[in-house]
């Protein structure tokens, strides 16, 4: 279990090819659109979180308004399809 009560598995990898925007972060479940963000702050973590917790509400990883993540869905490098 997460420490903000979320049921997710966090790891850390080599690389996410995210050079160019280092502080990446990703959300993949089976079944749903994957994302990767970059270019992370500690001033993230409250819109990593929010994000986390709409991802898992998704049947199928879609946000119906991304506008409630604020500066965050600026920060999108990819989203691939499930």
């Amino acid at each position: 279990m997460a420490k903000a009560g979320l049921p997710v598995a966090v790891a850390t990898v080599d690389c996410m090819s995210g050079c160019t925007r280092p502080s990446t972060c990703a959300f993949r479940s089976p079944g749903k659109t994957a994302y990767l963000f970059g270019d992370l702050s500690a001033q993230d973590l409250e819109a990593l979180v929010t994000f986390a917790r709409l991802y898992l509400a998704s049947a199928d990883g879609a946000l119906a308004d991304a506008r409630v993540l604020g500066d965050l869905r600026f920060k999108a490098i990819a989203r691939i399809p499930a």
